[in-house]
């Protein structure tokens, strides 16, 4: 009887290892990192802008390998929102003009590694040259995963893509200046929401111009933006960030991944 149970006993306590040391350790809080790309290429880039698939794919695994998480900008708002930054280095996935390589090349890809992306729109150009269509921008943005997630969002690149903060000198007043603003950024996302769900809150500077300008960020703000997406170099490295002067990395055609792993890892 005796012997019986102190088996028994044994037999919990070993339970009880096993469990403990299968319970997961938690991640330290990492960094953020916002990815810029443009145009995905099968086959050789022709420009600094182009990348190839095979390299997109590259850092895609790069990412995997990694273990660091791809999240978009619903969640950077829950960051600045919580003042807390998420478990583990992090990364937003974004895609910059309006290229047709997003359709056919992008989104598969994506699908394939199970990862989400903003894409910014330069909504005068779309449905022609060698942009996307209104079409498929509704099949992507409406694109649904089986848990319910829908990967792909939209974002504005303004109406015309122009320098938002060198046209300044241009105009002859101020209020001349804040109608221009206004326009860019309100006729884009008017066009964007007729087409796709959801509002659009996170605009992407063209060119990158205007980072942290006052006037393009109040213009921002009236027009219904919650985040502007800079091009200024550098990665989020705690929840006190400024939600419009989000910093980006260009991936450019001749980027290693480990670049990535640069402004994350230190």
């Amino acid at each position: 009887m005796n012997r019986s149970f102190l088996i028994l006993l044994l037999i919990v306590f070993t339970i009880i290892s096993c469990t403990e040391k299968e319970d997961p350790v938690p991640e330290e809080e990492g960094r953020i990192i916002v990815l810029m790309y443009h145009r995905i290429v099968d086959g050789e880039p022709g420009n600094t802008y182009e990348r190839s698939l095979a390299d997109f794919e590259s850092d895609l695994i790069y990412l995997i390998n990694n273990n660091i998480h791809v999240i978009d900008f619903a969640d950077l708002r829950n960051v600045s929102e919580s003042g807390r930054m998420p478990e583990g280095n992090s990364v937003i996935i974004t895609f910059d003009d309006g290229d047709n390589s997003w359709y056919n090349l992008v989104a598969p890809m994506l699908l394939r590694y199970r990862m989400k992306a903003t894409f910014f729109l330069w909504t005068y150009m779309i449905g022609s040259n060698s942009f996307l269509t209104w079409n498929e921008v509704e099949y992507m943005s409406n694109y649904t995963q089986i848990d319910g997630i829908k990967p792909f969002t939209f974002g504005s690149h303004t109406f015309s893509h122009p320098f938002l903060s060198q046209r300044r000198s241009s105009f002859e007043t101020t209020d001349e200046y804040n109608l221009f603003l206004d326009y860019e950024l309100r006729e884009s996302k008017k066009k964007i929401e007729e087409h796709t769900p959801g509002e659009v809150t996170v605009l992407a500077l063209p060119y990158g111009d205007g980072a942290g300008d006052s006037d393009i960020i109040a213009a921002a703000q009236r027009n219904g933006y919650q985040l502007v997406r800079t091009s200024v170099w550098g990665a989020i490295e705690d929840a006190d960030f400024d939600n419009f002067v989000i910093p980006s990395l260009p991936i450019l055609n001749d980027t290693r991944p480990e670049e990535i792993g640069s402004y994350l890892f230190n």
